[in-house]
């Protein structure tokens, strides 16, 4: 029941926090789009923690299209994944993840993945709706 509470007070903060930023600097600030993100991330982090969801949806199989890297190649992950390497965010999360060479940790590996592929697809979809609903706004506005 604990576990509960606090996910729904980190949850709480997080939406507090985006709604006196909009107040104070507005939804086209920089800021804005910053703390959005990060608290949205520490709020589905909680979330995820808390409810433990199996994610064996068919969602997240690899697709024939995908074989090769092509399409990530295209959209740049590569080059993302160099950015992780040069500013030591991937040192740093394989030091406080290291992988260890056996099942139950290979696992956990890949569940954790899921967590945070699904992640990741929840955040875009709310940071796209404040996209387009900015975008309309100070379209009609302009």
């Amino acid at each position: 029941m604990l576990k509960y509470v606090g996910a729904l007070f980190v949850s709480l903060f997080a939406l507090a926090t985006i709604a006196l930023l909009a107040y104070l600097q507005g939804f086209t600030s920089f800021s804005f789009a910053w703390v959005l993100n990060f608290m949205l991330m520490m709020a589905v982090s909680s979330l995820m923690q808390t409810f433990k969801p199996a994610f064996n949806a068919n969602y997240f199989n690899s697709k024939r299209w995908e074989a090769g890297g092509k399409v990530y190649r295209w959209f740049g992950v590569h080059a993302f994944r160099k950015l992780l390497l040069w500013t030591g965010w991937e040192k740093l999360h394989k030091a406080a993840n290291p992988v260890k060479k056996d099942l139950p940790a290979l696992k956990q590996l890949e569940y954790n993945t899921r967590q945070d592929d699904f992640g990741h697809l929840v955040i875009f979809f709310i940071v796209m709706v404040f996209t387009i609903w900015v975008a309309y706004q100070e379209g009609i506005a302009q």
